[in-house]
C-alpha cells in the first residue's frame, strides 16, 4: 500500500495523524544524515506492525513530503 508522509523533524514527541488522506508523523530525529528517514521507517514499522524491511520510501527522501510504500 502507498501512503502520502509529512514529516516534522525535531518533534518533542513522536506522533501520528492522518489529515485527508495524508499522514503527518512528528519524530524526535533531526533532519541530518538520514537519521529522520531512518526513525521514520522504524516508526511506521511499528505503527503498522511490519518489519523495517516491508517499509520503503518511494520519493522524496530529501523532503518533508514523501511517498512510502509498506509491504503487508
Amino acid at each position: 500500500m502507498f501512503i502520502e508522509v509529512k514529516v516534522v523533524a525535531n518533534a518533542p514527541k513522536e506522533s501520528i495523524k492522518e489529515e485527508n488522506g495524508i499522514y503527518k508523523v512528528r519524530i524526535n530525529a533531526p533532519a541530518v544524515d538520514g537519521k529522520a528517514n531512518k526513525k521514520l521507517v522504524e516508526f511506521l514499522a511499528g505503527y503498522f506492525g511490519v518489519r523495517k524491511s516491508g517499509v520503503f520510501i518511494k520519493s522524496g527522501a530529501h523532503s518533508r513530503r514523501k511517498i512510502i510504500f509498506i509491504d503487508k
